[in-house]
């Protein structure tokens, strides 16, 4: 799960290490996880630095976390269920600024 933020709106305390890879749109992002257990905190894609996806999994209180999309589903495990009542994207959306800020196909 990734809960999109805007850097200026988030804090984050304790080291934290990054890689860079390439996405698809043909940009990069840079992934920041934990050096001690490994585990992903948040990306943050070099085409707009302002904003952040968090892990979900990272965050101490998920209780409040409820999907608003999937997006990449074409790429999701054959096994992962779905809710249909979610709306679903093979891929990303068209306007991924817009649909980050509530913009909802």
């Amino acid at each position: 799960m990734s809960v999109p933020v805007e850097m200026a709106d988030v804090t984050f305390t304790g080291r934290l290490e990054s890689w860079e890879r390439a996405t698809d749109l043909g940009t990069r992002t840079r992934c920041f996880f934990c050096p001690e257990c490994g585990s992903r905190v948040y990306h943050q894609g070099t085409a707009t630095p302002d904003q952040a996806t968090i892990k979900g999994g990272s965050l101490d209180d998920t209780s409040w976390l409820t999907p608003s999309a999937h997006i990449w589903v074409s790429r999701k495990q054959p096994w992962v269920a779905l809710d249909s009542a979610v709306p679903a994207h093979p891929t990303q959306p068209d306007d991924l600024d817009a649909w980050r800020h509530g913009e909802r196909e």
